[in-house]
């Protein structure tokens, strides 16, 4: 996939636990751990928001685009 999630890069800068964040924003764990490791299809524009309100950042601090040819 050419989109990388760097979930755990920021949530380990802003020193904040996975379960925390999941409370924080919404989401179960479950879905949380999808998202940081990679595995999700898609992220809703909401969910998105959350996380970068919660963690202080912009979304190209979470998402990044590698050229995958």
């Amino acid at each position: 996939m050419a989109i990388i999630v760097n979930l755990d890069v920021m949530m380990a800068k802003r020193k904040i636990s996975a379960g925390d964040l999941a409370e924080k924003i919404g989401i179960t764990p479950a879905n949380l751990s999808i998202l940081k490791n990679n595995k999700a299809k898609a992220i809703r524009f909401s969910t998105l928001e959350e996380i970068c309100r919660v963690l202080e950042c912009q979304p190209g601090d979470v998402l990044e685009y590698a050229d995958g040819r």
